[in-house]
């Protein structure tokens, strides 16, 4: 049974500091119990107004990583009465948008919310070519001033030292966004050790809306953030479900009956752990890139969604509880609206994932006429999720000092990609693992669903190529699926290289056994289906192999053949043979889940001493020319050169 809030009394240097990032009624957030530094902070004993129904709106993103500009889509739009939906291309997304749409929405209701899923990290030049790590989307984060932000496994690609530098850097103005997460405990050498950053990073946090109190409890997906991130290496990471009931059982005996976990695990997982937690009441999620909401999303040209917004689940209580993700990179702000009842319980959820798009369209290369602009508004407003926004002001003045630096940095056009280049981690259709990373366009193709992403296989291709050009040559390759960040499509530039592939790693070269070829294919596919991590799926050059992930650990690979890179003739895996590996040091030193690679002794190690972006720039400057651009083109490669030759689901039976 849910107990009856009461009012938390707040100390007056919280409330000073705080109240910045309150709701549009001006309540304040107070750290939660068991917060970073194990201080109860701000909380009192007062006893407060009679129970009572409540309603809640929660303006959520996440995952955006350093995407702050907006982008040109391409829409599936009525361009006249009667007309059937064509292209129509349009801008959208972008932080200033999102900063606009948060703003207009909140004005629209009293108890509102808003909250950033994690990852708002890595992925475009902002993060690293416009000034400190970070600081363009701290920057853009306090122009929402968000009621808390969840730590994403991005949060630590560069440790927990440059983490600290983000949150000074989010909580360098009036905003003061509480930064949660229940299940890291930062090491005594890291620079977030609680007693060196007291408060820096909460466990939970208590928002007061209308006079009720709202528990907000963070997760950090675990096993992810190790293998994939760089946390110091005495920062761990507890059980997600242990942790995330430990707190909110501390927030209920507070008299806490309101509980939103922002969690940023998945979808899959949040819906495989939902049903084994009491006392949670709504789930806003991050970290799977999943798009929600009605199967229109997929006929107007936006995506391919993966469920409901919201998804409704049930407790471990027997209880409603809502789940909603907001997609990703600066394109989608959800409007979740729950109304309780007197005992804190879900009585209802809706909502809506609002597509941001821009006001101006352009049909068949040419700008809208007026007669087609009217009819492109009507079926915009008709869809219910397309929603017409222009950028903040404010929030386009604050990122510009960070757009000059990123434009200085490189404009020129280095390839063009007449196809659009398809992104997928995991091959896989309709309801895989997987699928809604994908547009519809290259859904629609088909491929990308027999064996995944285009610029992945490219990517692992481009080092076995160059390595044989320049670094003393490789028989395969690695790249994982998850490093490569996003499709090309059209014109290329040196900024698109590098936000292809943003983090920075270095190429090594390992010699290994085809056995140990064999357990490092394995190794990625469990830590897939056994791990919850999509990024880790193995991409390979000069290595194809079927996939049968319904089978158990050491089986799911088979039939594993190598190309000789002489006769581009492929023969079967030879155990006991030695072959060169070319691989990121990252996947070398057991990122991922690699644990095979990083067994590795040094003595079969060499350190290139190279960067990835710039391995795939240089098989880019080797391609083909464009005869009328005379740029490189880049094309997705032959069926026979992908490393998935067949795949077979989770669920799927040999």
């Amino acid at each position: 049974m849910k107990r009856v809030p009461y009012v938390l009394s707040l100390g007056l240097i919280v409330s000073a500091v705080l109240t910045a990032c309150g709701g549009s009624d001006g309540d304040v957030a107070t750290p939660g119990a068991g917060n970073g530094n194990g201080v109860d902070v701000g909380t009192g004993t007062g006893t407060g107004p009679a129970a009572q129904p409540m309603d809640l709106t929660i303006l959520h993103v996440g995952d955006h990583h350093s995407n702050l500009d907006s982008k040109s889509k391409d829409l599936k739009l009525k361009t006249g009465a009667g007309a059937a939906a064509g292209t129509v291309t349009a801008d959208a997304g972008g932080f200033p948008r999102v900063t606009a749409a948060i703003e207009q929405l909140a004005a629209q209701s009293k108890n509102v919310l808003k909250l950033h899923a994690g990852d708002a990290q890595t992925g475009t030049l902002y993060f690293n070519r416009a000034g400190a790590n970070g600081e363009a989307d701290a920057a853009l984060m306090n122009t929402v001033c968000f009621d808390a932000f969840t730590l994403g496994n991005h949060e630590f690609d560069k440790g927990d030292s440059n983490l600290k530098s983000f949150i000074d850097l989010l909580h360098k103005g009036s905003c003061k966004t509480p930064v949660l997460s229940a299940n890291v405990e930062f090491g005594a050498s890291s620079a977030l050790f609680p007693a060196k950053a007291p408060g820096y990073v909460n466990k939970s946090v208590v928002v007061q809306r209308d006079g009720q109190s709202i528990g907000l409890v963070g997760l950090t997906i675990a096993s992810k953030t190790k293998a994939s991130s760089s946390p110091d290496a005495d920062t761990t990471f507890e059980d997600e479900t242990v942790a995330a009931q430990r707190e909110i059982d501390a927030l209920r005996a507070r008299g806490i009956n309101k509980i939103v976990v922002m969690s940023h695990i998945g979808y899959d997982y949040d819906k495989a752990i939902i049903p084994k937690l009491s006392g949670v009441d709504v789930v806003v999620g991050g970290d799977s890139h999943t798009l929600l909401g009605p199967a229109s999303l997929e006929t107007y040209g936006v995506g391919s969604p993966a469920g409901d917004y919201p998804t409704r689940l049930t407790n471990k209580d027997g209880k409603p509880v809502c789940l909603v993700h907001a997609w990703e990179y600066s394109q989608v702000v959800g409007e979740l609206k729950v109304s309780f009842d007197a005992n804190g319980d879900v009585t209802q959820c809706v909502g809506t994932p609002h597509v941001l798009i821009g006001d101006g369209f352009t049909v068949a290369k040419a700008a809208a006429t007026e007669a087609q602009k009217a009819s492109i508004l009507a079926d915009v407003n008709a869809s219910g999720f397309l929603r017409v926004t222009a950028p903040s002001a404010a929030a386009t003045a604050t990122l510009q000092p960070f757009k000059d630096k990123v434009d200085v940095f490189s404009k020129s056009q280095v390839a063009t990609a007449p196809q659009e280049l398809c992104s997928r981690r995991v091959p896989g259709g309709v309801g895989s693992v997987d699928y809604s990373r994908s547009g519809a366009d290259c859904n629609a193709l088909g491929q990308v669903s027999l064996r995944g992403g285009d610029i992945q296989q490219l990517v692992a291709q481009a080092y076995v190529d160059v390595a044989n050009a320049s670094y003393g040559g490789a028989d395969i390759s690695l790249q994982s699926g998850g490093g490569v960040r996003v499709p090309l499509k059209g014109n290329v530039t040196a900024a698109n290289v590098i936000e292809v592939l943003p983090f920075g790693n270095m190429l090594m070269r390992l010699e290994v056994t085809g056995q140990e070829v064999k357990s490092m294919l394995e190794d990625g596919l469990q830590a897939v289906y056994g791990g919850n991590s999509t990024g880790s799926y193995p991409y390979t050059g000069g290595l194809r192999f079927d996939v049968n992930a319904g089978l158990a650990r050491g089986s799911r690979v088979a039939n594993v053949e190598v190309r000789d890179a002489a006769t581009g003739l492929w023969g079967v895996l030879d155990m006991a043979r030695t072959y060169k590996l070319f691989v990121l040091s990252f996947n070398a030193n057991g990122g991922d889940g690699y644990d095979t690679l990083k067994a590795v002794p040094a003595a079969r190690r060499l350190d290139i001493g190279v960067l990835d972006a710039d391995v795939f720039q240089a098989y880019i400057d080797k391609q083909a020319k464009d005869p009328v651009s005379g740029l490189p083109l880049l094309r997705p490669l032959d069926a026979a050169l992908y490393s998935t030759r067949s795949y077979l689901g989770p669920q799927a039976q040999p």
